[in-house]
């Protein structure tokens, strides 16, 4: 015989309860490289593959260690033009990106101009994380867990009843979600201004739907 699941009884206050917290970014991860046409693949795989050589050299150079450098997406796509409702092969896209991940979060905008500077042409992302990231997600739930509470202590007041000092039943919602720090780019120029770029902070936000019984 299968056992019935745990409900509450009839008399309880449903409320729902949502939590924010906060935690400084100290980890960054670049993913960026290059990206171009040409007719001929076997000079397009070339040019990139010297390079992306290049870049992992640059990054080297700057301290980031060669573990922490790792292919993010490679990719060939034949490239047609139409012309007279025909298609029409036009030569090869090729793109090489790589996704570096840094210590700290405060050289982004360094490790891209370098890269710039060795013929990378292409920023995908750059995230910002954090080791605390759990600890955080711990938070925003128990801060949940209390606005929760506090909720069900107003409308219980408010009804003339008293309430159950433990809740009968907690749900955590589906809806509970990291908020990271992302910055997008298609492509970037190569400039004399060196590139800033703010880490600013991650956002944990937790929600529960919580029964008290009242009585």
């Amino acid at each position: 015989m299968k056992e019935q699941a745990q409900t509450c009884c009839d008399f309880t206050i449903e409320v729902m309860g949502e939590g924010v917290a906060t935690a400084v970014p100290d980890e960054t991860i670049v993913t960026l490289g290059v990206s171009g046409e040409s007719d001929s693949l076997g000079t397009l795989q070339t040019d990139q593959a010297k390079t992306i050589d290049a870049i992992i050299q640059a990054m080297l150079a700057l301290g980031v260690p060669r573990e922490s450098i790792s292919t993010a997406q490679y990719s060939i796509e034949p490239q047609y033009d139409f012309i007279d409702g025909k298609q029409v092969f036009r030569g090869y896209r090729a793109v090489h990106l790589l996704r570096i991940t840094i210590d700290g979060a405060k050289d982004a905008g360094r490790v891209i101009d370098a890269a710039v500077a060795q013929g990378a042409n292409m920023v995908s992302d750059v995230t910002f994380q954090s080791t605390h990231a759990d600890e955080a997600r711990r938070k925003a739930l128990t801060l949940a867990v209390r606005d929760a509470e506090a909720k069900a202590l107003a409308i219980a007041a408010t009804l003339g009843v008293s309430l159950s000092s433990i809740p009968c039943k907690v749900m955590e919602s589906p809806g509970n979600r990291f908020e990271p720090v992302m910055f997008k780019a298609a492509s970037v120029p190569a400039g004399d201004v060196g590139t800033t770029i703010e880490p600013g902070t991650l956002t944990f936000k937790a929600s529960v739907r919580v029964w008290y019984v009242y009585g």
